[in-house]
């Protein structure tokens, strides 16, 4: 193993980008965190759960009343790992 791979903590089951959520942790945010959703590489998710199989990611450019960007869910096979 590389110093890299022993420094960074194992990725969560669930985690989220939105520090309001509950699921939201900035430690693992100091490493980059690749995406992998049905075989390809996605950079635009939002949320992910692995053990469920899904990620949240924006629906275009639609915001909620608060300002912030509508999710959609999409279900499948979840892969992460650290760039």
């Amino acid at each position: 193993m590389s110093d890299s791979a022993r420094q960074t903590p194992p990725l969560p089951d669930h985690l989220s980008v939105d520090p309001r959520s509950p699921h939201h942790d900035p430690a693992f945010f100091e490493h980059d965190i690749g995406v992998r959703f049905n075989g390809k590489d996605r950079s635009d998710v939002e949320e992910y759960c692995i053990s469920e199989g899904w990620i949240k990611v924006p629906a275009g450019r639609a915001l909620d009343r608060k300002g912030q960007p509508l999710l959609i869910k999409l279900k499948g096979k979840v892969e992460v790992f650290y760039k």
